[in-house]
């Protein structure tokens, strides 16, 4: 048993923080609202984001900072990707020089197109920093359902640690030393789910579906292979896998923005119908820079950045996408 403090008490981080009571962990969950954390301790739910589902009776929570970071020396943030540089700069005194941080964020940083371990690593200095991603919708893990994940670190001992520290009966998690390769798969497939919803939302079926998700994989995949990282992390749990729920599932916050856009043609439209933080609409301009630095064409990545951020139409971004020159078929070249 290991004691760990989760900072973030949304409906992924009341799920991590659930998944780390199940494996047997001594878990504090941090909150912003007083009300969410009187909730949990009280009643065990946590309505706003997980329904009547009831957490774990040994879950406790809390808004208090210095019990946060005294209950433990392992921290699993998450906290929205675009938030976190500036939380961690006004909570850098706190973490302990053996501090062992897990990010579960996904996305790029907007200013810097900086990865989210890059960011940790940049603020905090050395430490040891890992991350746990893969096809892990809340809504489904909460209830327990079957799921795999993936721990990645640059070194191998604490990706198994990361592994062990989250492992249940239901929960299926891999190692990997490829943490870029991970990390860049689980923040640019929230692109590509964008632009299966869009299509759904016009009302196209699974052929139009079928070529945006596969081809969007390849261009995540080349991304990956460009930055030098392994191209088969875009193949796994941290990228195909990661991807097939995402553009699949109607619990996907980018899937569902995307419908709503691809019906409305309107982003304000959309953000009223869809009011939580969408990565992908965050992260798709970085995304396009960081290809657009390593020379990889992403044709069905810069559709998605010119819809949500060059203000073009749904029907224009997929004619422009489909009168773009093919050729032969690679998933990496």
């Amino acid at each position: 048993m290991s004691k760990v403090t989760v900072f973030g008490a949304g409906a992924w981080g009341s799920t991590m923080a659930q998944v780390l009571c199940d494996a047997g962990n001594d878990v504090l969950l941090w909150g912003r609202s007083v009300d969410t954390v009187s909730e949990i301790n009280s009643s065990h739910t946590n309505k706003k984001y997980l329904g009547n589902h009831v957490l774990p009776q040994n879950l406790e929570a809390t808004n208090d900072l210095d019990r946060s970071f005294a209950h433990s020396n392992i921290y699993v943030l998450a906290i929205p990707a675009q938030e976190i540089r500036a939380i961690l700069e006004s909570w850098r005194t706190r973490f302990p020089a053996d501090a062992t941080i897990i990010s579960t964020l996904k996305g790029i940083e907007i200013s810097t197109q900086m990865r989210m371990t890059e960011v940790m690593e940049e603020v905090l200095g050395p430490k040891k920093i890992a991350l746990i991603t893969g096809p892990n919708l809340a809504d489904e893990l909460v209830l327990r359902q079957p799921a795999g994940a993936v721990a990645a670190a640059a070194q191998e001992d604490l990706a198994e640690f990361v592994r062990n520290l989250f492992r249940t009966p239901y929960y299926r998690v891999y190692t990997s030393v490829d943490v870029m390769g991970c990390e860049l798969s689980g923040a640019i497939k929230s692109v590509i789910a964008l632009a299966v919803g869009i299509s759904i939302g016009m009302g196209f079926g699974e052929n139009t579906q079928a070529m945006l998700i596969t081809r969007g994989l390849n261009e995540v995949a080349r991304l990956c292979a460009a930055h030098g990282s392994d191209p088969l992390s875009a193949a796994g749990l941290a990228g195909m896998g990661d991807l097939v729920a995402s553009c699949g599932s109607p619990l996907s916050r980018n899937r569902t923005f995307g419908e709503a856009l691809g019906r409305t043609g309107s982003m304000s439209e959309a953000r009223s119908q869809v009011a939580k933080t969408v990565e992908g609409v965050a992260s798709a301009s970085a995304v396009v820079e960081i290809a657009h630095r390593v020379g990889v064409e992403v044709p069905v990545i810069e559709a998605v950045n010119d819809i949500v951020n060059q203000g073009l139409t749904p029907g224009a971004a997929l004619q422009k996408l489909m009168e773009i020159t093919t050729r032969a078929e690679n998933f990496i070249r």
